[in-house]
């Protein structure tokens, strides 16, 4: 088991030495501002939050991800404005990100909105080899660490009303590459590839009390199969809910989320690993906490079902 996981982490390591990819999130269903630029704003108040996800709690240098946003909604609910910070980890290799994300609302009749957004910023993406016990020291990917920053673009588009949410984005739009010096010259090394989003969410009223909200994502990425995530959450009272959900049957979770008087959301989601990828004993843990208020006299005072 040991020679196991530390073959797997290894493994991890090495993909995330030169083809960084995107955090995983479990709950992009209460905040779509992690995925998609085109949410800034899109409720029509102003919002923060905070996420971290714990990943695979009790494996060494597991993914741990920390993620702060906020926006709001401007010009009589016409733009909306926001910025992200982002903290990713997976053993030596670390990324950080600073965004800021614009958006345009069109309304398309009564119940229909689209918007388009962009967000723009750089990214920080650092490896640290010194703490790795590799069997040839001398392996010219391991030579040097990294720590370069590169600019970032990032689009999206939305379309919403209060029955359902459906979304694409490419929330960083640029390959990267950088260029690393050995013995025998330089060698380039793809660093980050973009990453498609499509997310898909529909409300069921059930009775005047209780809300089915089942939702889909899918991550497609160079190289690799798509990635499908599958959510069914019931809400209580537009207090309370409760769901469950699996990302490609490798992980299944619960998810719960209450709101706290008028403005604040606490959220968490429990994942359990089905042994596909990793052992199910290593378990996931992310904690989610919002604040949704309106600031301005054009700002909506209803509750918003996304």
């Amino acid at each position: 088991m040991k020679r196991f996981l530390q073959t797997l982490l290894f493994c991890f390591l090495g993909m995330s030495a030169f083809s960084q990819q995107d955090p995983l999130y479990s709950q992009y269903i209460n905040n779509p501002m992690v995925l998609n630029p085109a949410y800034a704003g899109l409720n029509d108040n102003f919002n923060a939050s905070v996420t971290y996800r714990n990943q695979w709690g009790g494996f060494e240098g597991n993914p741990k991800t920390f993620n702060f946003n906020s926006h709001v909604s401007l010009v009589d609910n016409k733009v909306g404005a926001g910025i992200l910070v982002v903290q990713d980890q997976i053993g030596n290799a670390k990324n950080t990100e600073l965004q800021a994300a614009f958006s345009y609302k069109l309304a398309l009749d009564d119940e229909k909105t689209f918007s388009f957004g962009m967000q723009a910023g750089f990214v920080n993406f650092r490896n640290n080899y010194t703490d790795l016990n590799l069997e040839d020291e001398t392996d010219d990917a391991f030579i040097q660490g990294e720590n370069v920053t590169k600019p970032n673009l990032g689009v999206g588009a939305i379309l919403k009303s209060d029955r359902f949410l459906i979304g694409a984005s490419i929330p960083r739009l640029l390959n990267t590459t950088i260029s690393v010096s050995n013995t025998t010259g330089s060698q380039d090394f793809q660093l980050y590839n973009r990453t498609l989003y499509v997310f898909g969410s529909y409300v069921y009223f059930l009775n005047e009390n209780i809300r089915l909200k089942p939702a889909v994502l899918l991550r497609g990425v160079k190289g690799s199969p798509v990635s499908v995530d599958l959510n069914f959450n019931l809400n209580f009272n537009e207090k309370y809910t409760v769901g469950a959900f699996a990302r490609n049957f490798n992980s299944v979770g619960l998810q719960l989320q209450a709101k706290l008087g008028d403005k604040l959301r606490i959220g968490y989601t429990f994942e359990i690993p089905t042994g596909k990828s990793v052992p199910t004993n290593f378990l996931t843990h992310e904690v989610f906490l919002g604040l949704t208020m309106p600031t301005f006299d054009f700002h909506d005072r209803s509750i918003s079902t996304f």
